[in-house]
């Protein structure tokens, strides 16, 4: 099926933020180098390593010097400055048309890229947010206060923003570059996600979507990094870019 914007559409920019993701950094660049994208759309990989230390960054410049054909830039950060850090510079790197995050730890499935994208394609959204809390996905049963903190920081960021969303902390967002490049964003760490729900929902005419998505998480054992402390920053963080 054809759809009348998809020419103007090429490319799909992946910006992936990764600290001491050794464990999980090389299989998701193997899945994303075998993802086939709908829409015959191209894909740029661009990982923003934030100084890692568990030899995170070895495993990409050998997998990036063994994969040559595929198009992957590696940034590196000199000092660990969070993942907002990171994506402001993938951001700014980034060529595609459209750009969605993609986190470094396999909690999320790049094989959905295809439902997130679909909205967009046929015309109808500009943000399409991949929420963990609809649709009849696979979820891994873990935390019950963290679900409870992520549904309050979701309804409070709701409340002053007018949207509807049920997972604004989600990772997967996925955007339309131009309007993503014009946004001022200042969060370093994981205020990222607030604040960049509060620009996005303040610009005229936006259409944001959201589409069910599988959810594959992680204790903290397994690698998992987001605690209470980032959660009382989002708190934070909606007040703040909200007003």
């Amino acid at each position: 099926m054809s759809y009348p914007n998809i020419s103007a559409l090429k490319k799909l920019s992946i910006l992936i933020p990764a600290y001491n993701e050794a464990e999980t950094i090389f299989d998701l660049l193997k899945a994303l180098e075998n993802l086939v994208l709908p829409y015959e759309l191209q894909k740029e990989l661009i990982v923003i390593n934030d100084a890692s230390t568990d030899g995170t960054g070895e495993i990409l410049a050998l997998f990036q010097l063994e994969h040559p054909q595929l198009d992957l830039k590696i940034f590196e950060q000199t000092t660990n400055k969070g993942k907002g850090s990171a994506l402001h510079k993938g951001i700014e790197l980034a060529t595609g048309d459209l750009i969605i995050i993609q986190d470094a730890d396999l909690e999320y499935d790049p094989e959905e890229y295809s439902v997130l994208l679909r909205p967009i394609i046929k015309g109808k959204a500009d943000v399409v947010y991949g929420s963990r809390f609809m649709g009849g996905n696979a979820h891994r049963i873990l935390f019950f206060w963290h679900s409870i903190g992520n549904k309050l920081l979701t309804f409070l960021s709701n409340a002053l923003t007018n949207l509807n969303l049920t997972d604004m902390e989600t990772c997967y967002k996925l955007f339309k570059a131009e309007l993503l490049k014009k946004l001022v964003l200042k969060e370093k760490r994981f205020g990222f996600e607030p604040e960049v729900t509060a620009k996005i929902s303040k610009i005229p005419g936006i259409r944001i979507y959201e589409v069910g998505i599988s959810y594959y998480g992680r204790t903290y054992k397994e690698g998992k990094k987001i605690n209470w402390k980032d959660g009382m920053h989002a708190l934070w963080c909606i007040v703040k870019y909200n007003f």
